[in-house]
């Protein structure tokens, strides 16, 4: 207003007289910044340049006359000016990134989710759950790898939820537990029978010291984790095949390739038609929890609740 009196909704900062309305651009940047962690991987998310966005920051201090990140190595931590200026503002500014995000009324589309994850349970048991979305219009673009760099990609903004195999540190990123995955040992019936009496007499790891490892990667990740879980003793054994898809590990173990430590819920078919064995039966098998994990401000797309809603509701079965 002519007069300087503030109106019902601006966002006022600076300790000035007379007070002056932030722009929404420095807000959104801001906003960015605090919920990703550092500059370079708000940039992205803006469709900036890390210089611009460090240039957005440092006039939005010059405006508050107080610093709203400290700078770190790595990234960037929020001070307690920027921590309660978040509070005032995520939830107007999320209201306009989601009238301004659909695109719905026009083309009859949102924007398609980007989930990414493990390939074997994207394979498995996301993409079957979110069938009956893509029926009624939610599209998807979906990434498969290791978590680390899933959750460094989700942090940059390349993904909306990621589904991780480790819960992720920090306060930048949401997630909760999605399912738990336990790990049985299995070898195709004929390997199965062929140990048979040494199994009995011997217990699996004396039995299995001659027989073939099928593994994830070359270090043994899952089958040294059952090992000292469950066995309590350290595994010595090298891989006679290493393949980066559990799928095809079940695929060479069920055609009589050798043994492996595999996720239940990959093999429960073969285990159900007798194409693969279990060699030991563990009162508490191993378990992994698996986190769904969601980038902020992704609400902003309609279609990011539908899928992490409906992921979480098929992991009631899993």
């Amino acid at each position: 207003m002519a007069d300087g009196t503030q109106q019902d909704g601006d966002i006022v900062i600076g300790g000035g007289a007379p007070p002056q309305p932030a722009d929404l651009n420095l807000l959104r940047t801001f906003l960015a910044v605090y919920r990703s962690g550092s500059f370079t991987a708000a940039a992205p998310l803006l469709g900036l340049s890390q210089p611009t966005v460090t240039a957005q920051i440092r006039a939005l201090e010059q405006q508050t006359g107080r610093a709203l990140f400290t700078r770190l190595p790595r990234g960037v931590e929020p001070t307690h000016l920027a921590h309660d200026l978040a509070g005032h503002i995520a939830g107007p500014l999320d209201a306009l990134a989601s009238l301004g995000g659909r695109d719905t009324v026009l083309t009859g589309r949102t924007t398609p989710v980007h989930l990414a994850g493990p390939a074997e349970f994207l394979c498995a048991r996301a993409l079957p759950a979110l069938a009956p979305l893509i029926a009624e219009g939610v599209r998807l673009r979906i990434t498969m790898g290791l978590t680390d760099p899933l959750l460094e990609a989700l942090r940059a903004g390349h993904h909306d939820l990621v589904i991780a195999t480790r819960r992720p540190g920090g306060r930048t990123l949401t997630s909760l537990p999605l399912a738990d995955e336990d790990y049985v040992l299995v070898a195709s019936p004929d390997w199965a029978r062929r140990v048979g009496e040494c199994l009995a007499a011997d217990g699996p790891c004396a039995a299995i010291r001659d027989v073939p490892l099928i593994t994830y990667a070359e270090d043994l990740p899952i089958a040294r984790r059952y090992w000292r879980n469950v066995f309590g003793k350290r595994l010595t054994a090298q891989a006679a095949v290493t393949v980066p898809d559990l799928r095809g590990a079940v695929s060479a173990v069920a055609a009589g390739a050798g043994y492996s430590v595999l996720p239940r819920y990959l093999c429960q078919d073969e285990l159900t038609s007798g194409g693969l064995v279990l060699l030991h039966e563990p009162e508490e098998p191993p378990l992994n929890t698996l986190f769904l994990v969601q980038r902020p401000g992704a609400d902003a797309n309609p279609d990011v609740p539908r899928v992490r809603e409906r992921l979480q509701r098929a992991a009631r079965t899993w």
